[in-house]
């Protein structure tokens, strides 16, 4: 007791709280708010749960001289005035270790002065395509940010155009404070074009070189393009076998104008286990396992097994799947993959039950960062037990096939942008199974309106062609309601009336949207509507019966996992509904 009682007398002592505050008269309060939230004394002064000495807040202070300036000046004062007070004393005259004994309160306030503007900007010589920024001209405000800006995109360009060691020379910045102008003068100096030249690569321990260059798809000899350089870290990055990859530049280009590169990578673990829980208040709790390996043979061999089982609250169903796919990249030259995969499924639905067996092989193209699809040859094997009867079976030859179009800026948490994806499974009938198309086509949109609201849209498209319902195997028929369609509908409860039971259709359209609010950093609340159609047809028109449901979820954000997802929906349309409904899951709805 005697120990723990003396440990905090040895501990630093930290001053009570303090009080900062910057002012800047005749700054715009755009300006103001910008230096008040880059000034270190500030923000020392906003930890409420946190206790600083006194020497801590008299360094900050005398930091915020130069931190202050710098925002000054990008922003185009160049002539301004500033002045911290420590309990009334100007901090740069505070020698930093003779700090007092305690401080109460920091004033801060910066005059800047007038706004200076571009007399002279010139820049050059320029590439062919330079873009420079809009502001770097003449009579327009004058910032150091621009004038980075500028030189950025100066060397860009000319690195796009194969001069990878474009670099600034002379620099003239003349500042005329009393016309309030800024002469700049920059010097470029573009460098000899360069080609790609021989590649080396180290850190692979498990990965051997011979799979790396190939996956890669470095093209040496090719003219330099910084294009080509982030192409082939990504190419590499998305195996998933590495947990980093740089492609560094030699120094010094070669005599036969070609420029060595280094590929340093490093491996990620070779295996992984992750688990998975949701829970639908009408479907049930689903638990789901995976198991991945990365580097199953040396080439970066991506192994991915699956086990999936879940129950059903209402007939305490039990349905259960166990499938596995296995990517070899880059094995149809750059970009294009080889994948096999295969599995067995037990579904427990709530309309029909189906034991299925399939297994194939298929090809991956990445077409850019955003485009990519996929085709595969796959025998499929099933028996049904549903409305049209009991121990159906369906042998087929399926081509499932899938392309994705990507322009989010954040595929887990999307403000801006679009998303595309089409599934189109062309099926052949073996023995007295019928052949038909089933495809899928769903559409996602978000807008950002402001810094705390998000608007977000989803469409889905689904039609079955050639075959009649009961001559299509019912995974590849449509139903409504659940967390993937409409919430607040029971799931899979709007379908195709056969007798006294339920079948899927043969057509489908689902429309969602959602108005994300963001409270804090972490909690995001949602306010959503959803509606679907089903029609037996292939096409849906407007006798077919709908459903829709509208509710409000929460979104917990957790580093490392994603944003743990609670929805409650209630229906507001059909005659399908059943109360509320609630659904726990991980990620946004879509």
């Amino acid at each position: 007791m005697l120990a723990l009682a003396v440990l905090p007398a040895l501990a630093p002592v930290g001053s009570p709280a303090f009080e900062a505050e910057l002012s800047a008269p005749g700054a715009p309060e755009r300006l103001e708010r910008r230096l008040s939230a880059g000034s270190l004394t500030v923000t020392l002064s906003n930890e409420d749960d946190t206790r600083h000495t006194p020497g801590e807040i008299i360094a900050a202070a005398r930091a915020d001289y130069a931190t202050l300036i710098s925002l000054l000046y990008d922003a185009g004062y160049f002539s301004p005035e500033i002045h911290i007070m420590v309990d009334g004393r100007e901090a740069a005259s505070i020698p930093p270790l003779d700090a007092p004994d305690a401080v109460n309160r920091v004033d801060i306030t910066v005059e800047p002065g007038r706004l200076f503007t571009f007399g002279r900007a010139e820049i050059g010589p320029l590439a062919p395509d330079t873009d420079l920024p809009e502001g770097f001209r003449t009579g327009e405000p004058a910032g150091t940010r621009t004038i980075r800006g500028a030189a950025v995109a100066s060397i860009n360009a000319w690195r796009d155009d194969g001069h990878a060691k474009a670099s600034l020379g002379q620099e003239r910045i003349v500042a005329d404070h009393p016309e309030a102008k800024l002469d700049v003068s920059v010097e470029v100096l573009p460098g000899p074009e360069l080609d790609f030249g021989p590649l080396t690569v180290t850190g692979n321990k498990d990965v051997r070189t011979d799979a790396i260059l190939r996956i890669a798809g470095y093209p040496e000899g090719e003219r330099f393009d910084p294009e080509q350089v982030s192409l082939v870290t990504s190419r590499l990055r998305r195996t998933g076998a590495f947990s980093s990859v740089t492609l560094r530049e030699a120094d010094t280009p070669n005599p036969d104008g070609t420029l060595d590169m280094g590929l340093v990578v490093g491996e990620q673990l070779k295996r992984r286990i992750s688990f998975g829980a949701e829970i639908d208040s009408d479907e049930g709790i689903t638990l789901t396992g995976e198991w991945i390996h990365r580097n199953l043979f040396g080439g970066a061999e991506r192994l991915k097994i699956v086990a999936e089982t879940g129950t059903n609250y209402s007939d305490l169903g039990f349905d259960g799947k166990l499938t596995f796919r296995l990517d070899l990249p880059a094995y149809f030259g750059t970009d294009n993959d080889l994948f096999f995969l295969g599995g067995i499924e037990y579904n427990d639905e709530p309309h029909y039950t189906s034991t299925n067996l399939y297994g194939g092989a298929g090809i991956r193209r990445v077409f850019s960062e955003e485009l990519n699809g996929e085709i595969s040859f796959t025998p499929f094997y099933s028996t049904v037990d549903d409305a049209y009867g009991d121990n159906r079976e369906f042998q087929e030859i399926r081509l499932p096939s899938r392309l994705e179009w990507d322009k989010r800026n954040d595929p887990i948490n999307a403000s801006e942008g679009f998303y595309l994806r089409g599934n189109v499974v062309p099926f052949v009938g073996m023995g007295e199974t019928e052949g038909g198309v089933s495809a899928l086509v769903d559409g996602r949109t978000y807008l950002s309106l402001g810094e705390r609201f998000v608007l977000a849209g989803r469409a889905q498209i689904g039609s079955v062609l050639g075959s009649s319902l009961t001559g299509t195997a019912p995974d590849l028929l449509f139903f409504s309601g659940g967390a993937d369609t409409v919430r607040g509908q029971p799931y899979q409860s709007l379908g195709v009336p056969v007798g006294d039971e339920l079948a899927g259709g043969k057509s489908f359209l689902g429309l969602s949207a959602e108005l994300r609010t963001r409270v804090t950093d972490a909690i995001t609340v949602v306010g959503f509507y959803d509606y679907g159609v089903i029609g037996p047809d292939s096409f849906v028109d407007g006798d077919d019966p709908d459903q829709a449901g509208a509710g409000l979820g929460v979104r917990y954000s957790l580093a490392g996992i994603g944003a743990i997802r609670v929805d409650v929906g209630y229906p507001v349309g059909g005659d399908t509904g059943d109360g509320l409904q609630f659904y726990i899951g991980i990620g946004q709805a879509f």
